[in-house]
């Protein structure tokens, strides 16, 4: 039995849903794998909490669903107010997993690599912006840098490129990666405004309390952008051309219902080329998906065209692309 100690940043939604899993799923780990999880720390906005002998992730729930934070948690551990680089020198880990929203997280992502540590995250900007950096600093270590959930959550479109394609030249990729554009394009053509077909997504939870890398197109593009650094080559998301739906109008989003097609967000990846943009696409591609789901089109020169198809939102989703990545990158580890 292998133990391997994590260090988790982000204690929101998707935080709590990975650590529900990890404990849920604790005995599969354990027979499936060799794999014995111990939870050294975790940290939310309010603070980090940090227990060599590792922290009981139950009541760790229970502090969060009932307090709201984690600094509440004062009974049987202290509570530190580190810098997420301070914690990552600090604290013995073997993989520090980030599923923030840390715009710099990569500061402390190239901390953690350099302290021997792998690095487990569905966090989308470090990579959009610093991939070549990143992945770069974990091959010279020969460290696991894993990020399945930052792409269609837990449908693994990442590992697919990265590990299966190997004999394949990618010509191209379109793809729908956003699933609260979807979801507001598909009550538009129900007949709801923009402004509707938003506060019902955000009531349902599928939108943020702010929308706007959603609607304007910037999530979208962070995703594409990783995506063409795993197919091709990496470049940064300020080399891609991003445009979002608030332009889109029920007029546009009729007109496309009359010719049997529908408007979605349509990410087109190509070598050197990232574009992001509404398109009218036939009502039979397999682009013209519902509700929240996301869809991939890769075209290869051995393959032709595969289609790879899942749900791009809910916790349980990205939580499967998170965990899959902690067991794979535990495997990954170095020995001793």
């Amino acid at each position: 039995m292998r133990e391997v100690r994590l260090s988790i940043f982000g204690f929101g939604n998707v935080g709590r849903a990975l650590a529900g899993v990890l404990l849920e799923k604790e005995p599969f780990f354990r027979e499936r794998y060799g794999l014995d999880f111990r939870v050294v720390s975790v940290a939310d906005t309010s603070g980090l909490v940090w227990l060599p002998e590792g922290i009981d992730l139950r009541e760790a729930l229970l502090v969060k669903e009932n307090f709201g934070k984690l600094s509440a948690w004062t009974n049987d551990y202290e509570v530190y107010s580190l810098r997420p680089e301070e914690a990552v020198r600090e604290i013995e880990a073997d993989l520090v997993v980030d599923v923030t929203g840390d715009m710099r997280a990569h500061v402390w992502h190239l901390e953690a690599l350099k302290e021997g540590k792998g690095v487990v995250t569905s966090n989308k900007p470090p990579l959009a912006f610093h991939y070549s950096e990143l992945v770069g600093e974990a091959e010279r270590r020969e460290l696991p840098y894993l990020f399945e959930a930052t792409v269609m959550a837990g449908t693994p479109v990442i590992a697919l490129l990265r590990e299966n394609l190997l004999g394949d030249t990618v010509e191209g990729i379109e793809a729908v990666l956003n699933a609260t554009t979807t979801f507001i394009l598909s009550r538009m053509e129900e007949g709801m405004t923009f402004e509707e077909a938003l506060r019902k997504a955000q009531e349902m939870g599928i939108a943020e309390r702010d929308p706007t890398a959603d609607v304007l197109g910037m999530d979208a593009g962070y995703k594409a952008t990783i995506l063409h650094c795993v197919a091709f080559h990496p470049l940064t998301f300020g080399e891609a051309s991003v445009r979002g739906i608030t332009g889109v109008t029920p007029e546009e989003i009729e007109r496309a219902r009359g010719r049997g097609n529908t408007v979605r967000l349509v990410a087109s990846i190509r070598e050197g080329s990232v574009t992001v943009e509404p398109k009218e696409v036939s009502g039979e591609s397999p682009l013209a998906v519902k509700s929240y789901e996301n869809v991939a089109i890769i075209k290869t020169d051995l393959l032709g065209e595969l289609v790879i198809k899942g749900s791009g939102a809910g916790l349980k989703e990205t939580a499967s692309g998170g965990v899959g990545d902690i067991v794979k990158a535990s495997l990954q580890l170095p020995k001793g």
